[in-house]
């Protein structure tokens, strides 16, 4: 029982460093996007209130978004595969 706690805890603690780490750089890579798609569109304009206004409603766009939601199942998958291997570990 110790052994299925600890597994737990150090697991989650596990979990949420890959999640953090995955979602920063979705965001990052996000930004970038929008950046070079503004640099594209206006390649003289590089530090103006709009190309910021731009980025912001880009992120605010990417935050309600799938992707974003879609990193949760850096908990889900692992939890359901380790549920799994101790199913049909214990089954034999």
């Amino acid at each position: 029982m110790v052994g299925a706690i600890r597994l737990f805890i150090f697991g989650f603690i596990g979990l949420t460093a890959i999640y953090w780490l995955v979602s920063v750089y979705s965001r990052s890579v996000r930004r970038e996007r929008l950046e070079n798609d503004w640099a594209e569109d206006h390649p003289d304009d590089m530090e103006s209130a709009e190309r910021d206004a731009h980025i912001e409603d880009g992120m605010l766009e990417y935050q309600s978004g799938l992707r974003r939601k879609l990193i949760l199942l850096v908990y889900i998958v692992p939890v359901v595969l380790v549920i799994a291997a101790l199913i049909i570990t214990n089954a034999n």
